[in-house]
């Protein structure tokens, strides 16, 4: 069985994420991709992230009309910050290993995954799905797979790679939305609509919760 995973913040999750989700699912054959929130995330700028509660509740809300879509609590159930080498090594056990997982990344986020605790282990648990993203260029993914030391070679199909440990990293396009969480939390404070921007569903959550006003404090 093959699975995709897309972990992310989720703050909020909007229909951005969701299309990249379903539309990868589909277009990969996967049986599901399921949607992993961090519950502190380790590349976060200094802003306060939303409750995990909330983000996950969320994430729960968007995917619910999609037979195709899924939420993984797991990082909420671990202490310290969310790792995802330790997310990829707990889904393993999960699905006793019967499993081929597909770790969906933008581009952006991958050309930082040197970062990433023990990245290099990243391609022993997973496949990768990177999906491009504007004004990320194509140009710069070879060169930087070379610097990863991780024994990528080029494959046969166009955009595919094959990394020492067997498992591939396939570059594709995706319908991608100019939406972000960051611009749909500035919208709802200056109390202006995001109502094509999220399911109405978690509009109606976040509105209730009364999440990303000015005053909200931690609630």
């Amino acid at each position: 069985m093959k699975i995709g995973i897309l972990g992310g913040t989720f703050d909020p999750i909007h229909l951005g994420h969701l299309g990249v989700a379903e539309e990868i699912c589909e277009d990969m054959g996967l049986a599901k991709v399921y949607l992993v929130p961090a519950a502190l995330p380790p590349h976060k700028d200094m802003r306060p992230v939303t409750p995990f509660r909330h983000r996950l509740t969320m994430t729960r809300i968007g995917v619910e009309p999609s037979p195709l879509l899924e939420v993984l609590d797991l990082e909420g159930r671990r202490q310290g910050l969310s790792y995802s080498i330790e997310t990829l090594r707990e889904i393993r056990d999960l699905f006793d290993g019967q499993v081929e997982v597909f770790f969906i990344i933008g581009m952006d986020a991958f050309l930082e995954i040197k970062t990433w605790k023990e990245y290099r282990q990243l391609f022993e648990h997973a496949h990768f799905v990177v999906i491009k993203r504007p004004g990320a260029s194509s140009e710069k993914l070879e060169p930087f797979l070379v610097s990863l030391e991780a024994g990528f070679e080029k494959g046969v199909a166009q955009g595919t790679y094959t990394a020492a440990t067997g498992n591939r990293l396939i570059y594709r396009e995706a319908t991608l939305m100019d939406i972000s969480s960051t611009l749909i939390r500035a919208r709802v404070a200056a109390g202006r609509s995001i109502r094509f921007w999220v399911p109405a569903a978690v509009q109606d959550y976040i509105l209730q919760q009364g999440l990303y006003r000015i005053d909200e404090g931690n609630r």
